[in-house]
């Protein structure tokens, strides 16, 4: 029975249920904007001194499926390491194409900036991470500034760094149907790609 339980269970729900939760406080379900895509969740360390460095961390899934709260085991084991976390939500395919993922997280980035002080955060010590389509939305912030600067922020002045898991950063040309369809035309395919706002 147990095994049957187990197996019924997404993989990240089964490690989430073995995350402590004693050292950590968490906020749940922050807006960050109107849609009901728009929310994040922040964990804050128990112990932690004030100013504590931020990390925003974007989840993957192929930037058609992903919920904030199956990244609890990411968000502890980077709390336990003296980190305040934000995992924002971002909409996703089919509802939305690119660039509209990118403009969620560049709004998340944003209101993190200007809110996350109130939670023990330096605002002046944040940094995107993200793994798979995550990773790409991090890189893609932290390299093609066009996505920040459209709400007042500036990746090489106000972001310390980014860190990019099993990210895809130049997966031209698009094989698949539902990439295609993310990606839009053609002819704009080029600046979709992290390798190509890369200036040294």
């Amino acid at each position: 029975l147990a095994c049957l339980l187990i197996w019924s269970c997404s993989a990240t729900s089964v490690v989430n249920t073995l995350v402590p939760d004693s050292d950590y406080r968490e906020y749940s379900d922050q807006s960050y904007g109107e849609g009901p895509r728009h929310k994040l969740d922040i964990y804050v360390p128990r112990t932690a001194p004030a100013s504590a460095p931020v990390v925003i961390f974007f989840y993957g899934g192929g930037w058609t499926h992903g919920d904030k709260d199956k990244y609890l085991f990411v968000a502890e084991a980077l709390v336990s390491r003296g980190l305040v976390v934000v995992v924002p939500d971002y909409r996703l395919y089919p509802e939305v194409t690119y660039p509209a993922f990118l403009e969620d997280s560049a709004l998340a980035v944003r209101w993190t900036l200007d809110h996350i002080g109130e939670r023990g955060g330096d605002p002046n010590r944040v940094y995107l991470m993200g793994h798979s389509a995550g990773a790409y939305i991090a890189a893609m912030l932290s390299l093609d500034r066009r996505w920040l600067a459209a709400v007042g922020v500036d990746p090489r002045r106000q972001i310390r760094g980014t860190i990019g898991l099993a990210g895809p950063y130049d997966f031209l040309p698009l094989e698949t149907a539902e990439l295609k369809a993310i990606f839009g035309p053609p002819d704009q395919w080029p600046s979709t790609q992290p390798i190509n706002h890369v200036e040294g």
